[in-house]
C-alpha cells in the first residue's frame, strides 16, 4: 500500500492529499459522495516482513472505533478488510494536537488545568464506553473546537471484545513516557492506566518536563515501579500545591490510590479549593533522603501491585475459551472443515463461549519460509484472510471470535504457549495422516496432548490406504485359532 497516489478510489472514497506516512502506514485526505463531513483515512503497510502489530493494531482500531460515539472520538463511517484494500475511514477533527501546543509549555496553572479538564472530560466519555486507551500521550490529543477529541485505538483495549494485543504477547504496550506501571507488568484491564497517563501529560504541562524522561527499555520501565517522580513544585514554584496534589494522586504507583475516575478528577480541577491537600502537596524532591522515601512509601511504591498475566480475565460470567488450531499451510482442506464442523458442536454446548482462530505460519531459523506468494502478497496476510474464510461459516460475531496467526520455528509450542498464556478452556485440532518420520519425530498433535493443560479434542480423518494398511496388520489377530 505505499504505491497509493492521490486520485486513487478505494470502495468509493477517493484519495485527496496524503498527510503523513509512518513506518506503520499513510493517512489520508478523502472525499465520498455520499458523506459531507471531512474524511480521513487511514490504510496500514502490509509489506513482506512488516511488523505484526500493523496489523493487529489496525484490527484493534477497527474493532473499536466502529462501536464509539460521542463528541470526543472520530466518527466512524467504514473499512474494508485484509481480503481487498484494508483501510478505516473516520471524521478528519480539525486541531492542534496537544504534542504541537507542548512545545511551549510550561504553561500556567490555569491552563494547565483548562488542557486537564478537556482531556479528562474526554476520558471519562471513553469509559464509559468501556474502552479504556492505554495509549494516551499528547500526539494521541486534538485540541477541536469541540473540546478535545481522542484518536489512535490501535493499543486499546474494549471490555466486551476479545483483547487480541493480550492474548498474543505479555509484552509491555504503550509509550514509554507515559505506560502505567500495571501496563508495564502486562495488565491492559484497569482504567486507571489511563489516569496515570493523564497525570503524565499534567506534570510535563506544567513543569516542562515529562516525569520519567523516556526510557528506551523495559529495565528503565519498570523504574516507575518503585519510585515517584520527582515533585512538580521541585522544578517550579508556580505549581500551587493543590495542582501537584492532582498529578500526584494521578501517578500513584498502586492504581487502587489514584482517581477512582477521570469524572473526579476533572472536579477537583474545577474545583481546586475543594482539592484535600495530603503530603503530595508538601512534597519536594529537596528534602532529605529519609523525607523522599517517606513519600515513595505513602506513593504505594509498588503496593498491591504483582505481575498480572494478560489471561482472559476479561471473558464475562465465566465464559469458556475454546482455541481451534487449524493447519491452513494447504488451505482449507478437509481436515480443516472437519475441525470446523467439530468446533461448531462444541461451541453449541457451550453457551456464550468464545473461539479463538489460531494458525501457524512455520518459519526457520533464518526467517519464514517465504514471505510473498507468486503475486508479491504477504504471506501472513493470506493466512489471515484464510484463517477468517475458514471461520466464516460458524457465523460468529466479532464479539465471539478472534484470529491469530503466529510466526513459529514450532508450531506444537506455540499452540501450547498460546493456550497457557490466556488459559484456554479446550483446544480443537486436527491431526494428519501417521507417517514414518512422524512416528520418528513425533507429531504436533500428541506433542499438544502430553503437554496442554486443558482438555483437547483431535480431530483425525483416515486415509483409505491406512485403513487398508491396518486391515492387513490386525487382520491375523482376528483369525479364530484352530480354524
Amino acid at each position: 500500500m505505499r504505491d497509493l497516489d492521490v486520485g486513487r478510489v478505494i470502495e468509493g472514497f477517493t484519495l485527496t492529499e496524503r498527510l503523513r506516512s509512518g513506518g506503520m502506514g499513510s493517512i489520508w485526505r478523502a472525499t465520498h459522495p455520499d458523506i459531507t463531513e471531512p474524511i480521513l483515512l487511514k490504510i496500514p503497510f502490509l509489506d513482506p516482513g512488516q511488523d505484526v502489530s500493523t496489523i493487529v493494531g489496525f484490527e484493534v482500531e477497527e474493532m473499536i472505533l466502529k462501536r464509539l460515539e460521542g463528541a470526543h472520538v472520530p466518527h466512524f463511517f467504514a473499512s474494508g478488510d485484509f481480503a481487498d484494500t484494508p483501510f478505516i475511514a473516520m471524521e478528519y477533527v480539525a486541531g492542534n494536537t496537544l504534542a504541537a501546543e507542548m512545545e511551549r509549555a510550561p504553561f500556567s496553572w490555569q491552563t494547565v488545568a483548562i488542557y486537564g479538564i478537556q482531556i479528562g472530560t474526554a476520558l471519562a466519555a471513553l469509559h464509559r464506553q468501556k474502552v479504556i486507551h492505554l495509549d494516551l500521550k499528547p500526539g494521541n490529543v486534538i485540541l477541536a473546537e469541540r473540546g478535545a477529541v481522542l484518536i489512535d485505538f490501535g493499543l486499546a483495549h474494549h471490555e466486551e471484545l476479545p483483547d487480541l494485543l493480550a492474548e498474543e504477547s505479555a509484552v509491555p504496550m504503550g509509550t514509554p513516557a507515559y505506560i502505567s506501571p500495571e501496563q508495564v507488568l502486562g495488565d491492559r484491564r484497569n482504567p486507571a492506566s489511563d489516569i496515570f497517563a493523564l497525570g503524565c501529560i499534567l506534570y510535563e504541562l506544567a513543569t516542562g518536563e515529562r516525569p520519567f524522561g523516556e526510557p528506551t527499555t523495559k529495565a528503565g520501565m519498570q523504574r516507575r515501579l518503585y519510585h515517584a517522580p520527582v515533585p512538580p513544585r521541585s522544578h517550579s514554584r508556580d505549581v500551587p500545591r493543590w495542582l501537584q496534589e492532582i498529578i500526584l494522586k494521578c501517578m500513584e504507583i498502586d492504581p487502587g490510590r489514584r482517581y477512582a475516575t477521570a469524572g473526579q478528577l476533572v472536579f477537583d480541577l474545577r474545583n481546586p479549593e475543594q482539592v484535600v491537600l495530603t503530603a503530595r502537596a508538601d512534597a519536594d524532591a529537596h528534602q532529605p533522603r529519609g523525607w523522599r522515601k517517606l513519600v515513595r512509601m505513602f506513593a504505594g511504591r509498588r503496593a498491591n501491585l504483582a505481575p498480572i498475566q494478560p489471561s482472559m480475565a476479561t471473558r464475562q460470567s465465566g465464559a469458556a475459551l475454546v482455541m481451534a488450531a487449524v493447519d491452513l499451510a494447504s488451505g482449507s482442506d478437509p481436515l480443516a472443515e472437519e475441525v470446523r464442523r467439530h468446533v461448531a458442536r462444541v461451541l453449541d454446548s457451550e453457551p456464550g463461549a468464545r473461539l479463538a482462530c489460531f494458525t501457524v505460519l512455520k518459519t526457520k531459523l533464518t526467517g519464514m519460509d517465504d514471505t510473498t506468494d507468486p503475486a508479491g502478497r504477504s504471506m501472513y496476510v493470506n493466512r489471515l484472510v484464510a484463517l477468517k474464510d475458514w471461520a466464516a461459516p460458524l457465523r460468529l460475531p466479532d464479539t465471539r471470535v478472534s484470529f491469530h496467526v503466529v510466526e513459529a520455528l514450532d508450531p506444537a509450542n506455540a499452540i501450547l504457549t498460546y493456550a497457557a498464556h490466556n488459559d484456554v478452556d479446550h483446544i480443537v485440532m486436527g491431526a494428519r495422516a501417521s507417517s514414518a518420520l512422524r512416528r520418528h519425530l513425533g507429531s504436533v498433535s500428541a506433542q499438544v496432548v502430553a503437554e496442554a493443560l486443558c482438555p483437547i479434542t483431535v480431530i483425525r480423518i483416515k486415509r483409505h490406504e491406512e485403513v487398508a494398511e491396518a486391515r492387513r496388520i490386525y487382520r491375523p489377530m482376528l483369525i479364530p485359532t484352530g480354524a
